[in-house]
């Protein structure tokens, strides 16, 4: 059996394991794509990452994006990692500068010049505001939306002083998001221009260093709340920032692009899935 080939890719301290899996070599390893996705992405036990990204063949883009968590669940959606692959599929060849990325959620566009990478996602839905969710003996104020994947954004006065591990798990697997549960952000406003991000990601079922639809879910949120306009700058936990841009049309939100550094950190063989 041939060592399977894997690039690590970061982006604003979202990791990812990337796999060119256009010649589904990944199946050769005798796991459901599921099960090695758990495996990959265990911390201390394997490569360990927020998730697995494939790359695969697609009729309606330059190629397919799939996305596993650790917990080997697949989602529509992941920001961060569509900003990786884009980045992976200039430096490898797979895709011009400019280029189509077919996920679950839709087709995205993403443009790749130098590190940064501009990854246009899909139009928010499923949007309800000032939803009270009781957490414990307090009520939280929880702005839900769907950007890509969903979102449930709280505004606090201050994100590090959030148990966000213990309140962003409350929060994710609250009944009022049943079946799917939801990724829980909490958000500080620094300026109308500038937020700081703090999330709890589903499917990782954990605090990441940033998430890339949250970031986008916050500043549509902040727009809505507040009146702020685009572009809006998010600062995550990683101490990089996220730029979001949308259009707002009467009630909708158009044209939201998610903008940051990506990079390769580095690239290796797997010889045990």
């Amino acid at each position: 059996m041939k060592d399977l080939k894997f690039t690590k890719m970061v982006a604003s301290g979202n990791d990812f394991i990337v796999i060119d899996n256009r010649s589904r070599g990944l199946i050769d390893y005798g796991h459901s794509i599921k099960e090695a996705a758990k495996r990959l992405c265990g911390r201390r036990l394997s490569v360990g990452a927020d998730g697995m990204l494939l790359i695969e063949n697609s009729k309606k883009a330059d190629f397919k994006m799939r996305i596993f968590n650790p917990d080997g669940s697949e989602v529509d959606m992941c920001g961060n990692g569509s900003r990786c692959v884009a980045l992976y599929a200039v430096e490898n060849g797979i895709a011009e500068k400019d280029m189509k990325i077919e996920t679950s959620a839709g087709v995205l566009d993403a443009e790749v010049v130098g590190l940064r990478v501009k990854v246009r996602l899909t139009d928010p839905e499923s949007v309800r505001l000032n939803k009270r969710v009781r957490i414990g003996k307090k009520n939280y104020k929880i702005h839900f939306i769907n950007t890509g994947v969903p979102h449930a954004v709280s505004f606090v006065e201050d994100p590090d002083r959030i148990d966000v591990e213990k309140i962003g798990s409350k929060i994710r697997f609250h009944r009022s998001f049943k079946p799917k549960g939801t990724n829980a952000d909490f958000v500080k406003v620094l300026s109308p221009k500038e937020l700081k991000l703090r999330t709890y990601e589903r499917g990782v079922e954990a605090e990441t260093l940033a998430c890339g639809t949250g970031a986008a879910a916050s500043a549509i949120v902040s727009s809505m709340v507040y009146g702020f306009k685009p572009h809006i700058d998010v600062n995550t936990k990683s101490g990089e920032v996220l730029r979001v841009y949308f259009d707002i049309r009467g009630k909708g939100v158009r044209n939201v692009f998610l903008e940051g550094e990506a990079k390769a950190v580095y690239k290796g063989r797997i010889s045990y899935v």
